[in-house]
């Protein structure tokens, strides 16, 4: 039996990527404990507004070596992720989580990314400072 591959947690609004958070008004992101199908309908009325990425977090297949996160080893994002938490000794907490088994981050740094991923907006370069 062929394993999944593995989920980026921080894709971008795509039709088949999956939703898995919303971003609250304290701009954190709440995680949906069962992640939704993105369809082209979903892709279509968000985009209308600000990027979709600065309300919603989206799930899909890590793409590894085509993605500017990935250092060769892993990604970025999650050793960021991970080294803040321990940094900060934030206490770790899974929330509910749809992809957990699939998701990079975990596979990456296990709980650690999990503690921190409410944290992670995928596109604030539009968020006042």
């Amino acid at each position: 039996m062929k394993a999944s591959p593995l989920l980026c947690p921080s894709a971008v609004c795509a039709e088949g990527a999956q939703l898995i958070g919303i971003v609250n008004k304290e701009g954190t992101v709440d995680l949906l404990a069962d992640p939704l199908p993105v369809t082209s309908d979903f892709v279509e009325a968000a985009f209308e507004g600000r990027a979709p990425e600065q309300r919603f977090r989206f799930a899909n297949t890590c793409a590894k070596n085509g993605c500017q996160q990935w250092n060769g080893k892993g990604c970025s994002i999650s050793d960021m992720v991970a080294d803040f938490i321990r940094a900060e000794e934030i206490e770790l907490h899974l929330p509910a989580c749809g992809i957990r088994k699939d998701c990079r981050w975990y596979h990456q740094h296990g709980a650690t990314a999990c503690a921190g991923c409410h944290l992670v907006i995928t596109d604030n370069a539009a968020q006042p400072a």
